[in-house]
């Protein structure tokens, strides 16, 4: 009897300066070692038709790419769910690199706790000079309970205790949830509220990701921190994470 693969999905929204870092970002792919019975498979969604960002992409047939209007990162990334063929999605951004065995103890994470929706793990700023530097403040290792990152966040000048780009989500709490919000920015933190607002996490202290400082990269842009506009996302983020708390709907269903 031959046993069917399962597959989870990593998700990354690629623009044209940052195509360049798809190769870094592929080799720490194929670096992971995943159990028995599993495989990976990466969708590459364009933000934009560009002819600049096809030849890195690697000749895998493991790897999707697709093209499309330009939206921002979150609508590559809703794009590219429409061929994520997984139990699971992986957030994995262009310039980013995950850590040997990131994967797998994601996987075992949820695959270990049903009453889990997802996970995020401690990260490293990767610098231009190739030396790292972390956060001080990564909580325990263990899980998250509902509401403790809109907690942290409110209490923090709106910067949550684990980061974003490291979520590993199960696909159909993501899908209920919408996925990322229509933002110009901090999409993935309206999600990952969102996700904390319906469905408890988990934190792994073992370093899972290594996020490129660049000078291309979004966040380090001005219009990233423009005082308006930053009040105004965080403050449909933070109502978005507080209505679905207020509906009293919880993941998993149970009863």
């Amino acid at each position: 009897m031959v046993t069917a693969v399962r597959r989870l999905v990593i998700i990354t929204a690629v623009h044209e300066p940052a195509a360049p870092y798809l190769a870094d970002a592929y080799k720490s792919l194929c670096a992971q070692e995943l159990p028995d019975g599993w495989e990976w498979h990466w969708v590459v969604q364009e933000d934009g038709t560009s002819d600049a960002v096809a030849p890195h992409i690697p000749d895998d047939p493991r790897v999707t790419f697709k093209q499309g209007r330009p939206g921002g990162p979150g609508v590559a990334r809703m794009m590219a769910l429409a061929h994520a063929d997984g139990e699971y999605v992986k957030v994995l951004d262009a310039d980013d690199q995950l850590t040997p065995g990131a994967l797998a103890r994601d996987l075992a994470v949820l695959e270990g706790d049903p009453t889990l929706g997802w996970t995020t793990s401690r990260v490293l700023d990767l610098l231009p000079d190739g030396s790292t530097f972390g956060f001080d403040q990564d909580p325990d290792e263990g899980p998250i309970e509902r509401g403790e990152v809109l907690e942290h966040w409110q209490a923090h000048n709106y910067r949550a205790q684990v980061h974003p780009a490291t979520l590993f989500i199960r696909h159909d709490l993501l899908l209920a949830l919408g996925g990322w919000m229509a933002l110009p920015a901090s999409e993935d933190t309206g999600l990952l509220l969102a996700l904390n607002s319906v469905a408890r996490g988990y934190f792994t202290r073992e370093v899972g990701l290594l996020y490129r400082k660049w000078p291309g990269q979004a966040t380090s842009q001005a219009t990233h921190t423009d005082a308006g506009e930053r009040d105004a996302r965080m403050a449909v983020i933070e109502a978005r994470a507080r209505a679905l708390s207020y509906s009293n709907w919880r993941y998993p269903i149970t009863g």
